[in-house]
């Protein structure tokens, strides 16, 4: 990734609000001091399409037949992403074993999929969506990011690619969180609503 490319999402992200820092718990489960909210980015179209094409372009000499986002916080960007490479997008959604397909979405046969999701903290949104991809017959080809927030190895079945990797947010797990500990207020900014 060239340090241009990484410059200017980042660049972007800042400018609209998408990086924001305090004490977050993530989708994960796990705590941070830093949080991004992508959806205050992709909320700008201009922004949105220029990331999509960003993202497209690590996969241009690709062949991808179609572009899977997980609902909800994948399906801007996957759509920018597919409008870049001038294939269909389509969104999975959660279901009761995993992600799935509904609303009429077709994979067929053989199709070549690329995966995209704004972040990746664990890859768990992403890898139930290859999951779905396969039982669907189709190929995961990649994995798209805005921004790879992984610590540990993703594991994924396909090449992963971000157009930010290794930024060094700070993770904390719940029980040993030091931001806990002083007291700071928590915030739960992401899109799925608290379980329990």
């Amino acid at each position: 990734m060239s340090t241009t490319t990484i410059d200017r999402t980042v660049d972007l992200m800042v400018r609209s609000g998408a990086l924001m820092r305090g004490h977050f718990k993530l989708t994960s489960g796990l705590h941070s001091d830093e949080y991004c909210q992508c959806a205050k980015v992709l909320e700008h179209p201009e922004m949105a399409e220029e990331l999509g094409r960003l993202l497209a372009d690590l996969y241009r000499d690709e062949q991808v037949d179609v572009v899977v986002s997980p609902a909800i916080g994948g399906i801007v960007i996957g759509h920018e992403v597919a409008r870049s490479l001038g294939v269909r997008s389509l969104f999975a959604e959660r279901s009761e074993t995993g992600m799935a397909f509904r609303r009429g979405f077709r994979i067929e046969p053989s199709e070549k999929v690329l995966i995209i999701e704004d972040v990746v903290t664990t890859g768990g949104s992403v890898r139930a969506v290859a999951e779905a991809v396969t039982a669907a017959g189709g190929e995961t080809v990649g994995f798209g990011f805005i921004m790879d927030r992984s610590r540990q190895p993703l594991n994924l079945p396909a090449q992963t690619k971000a157009l930010v990797e290794g930024r060094q947010m700070e993770v904390y797990e719940p029980d040993s969180c030091p931001l806990c500990e002083a007291g700071v207020p928590i915030e739960k900014p992401g899109s799925r609503p608290e379980s329990g």
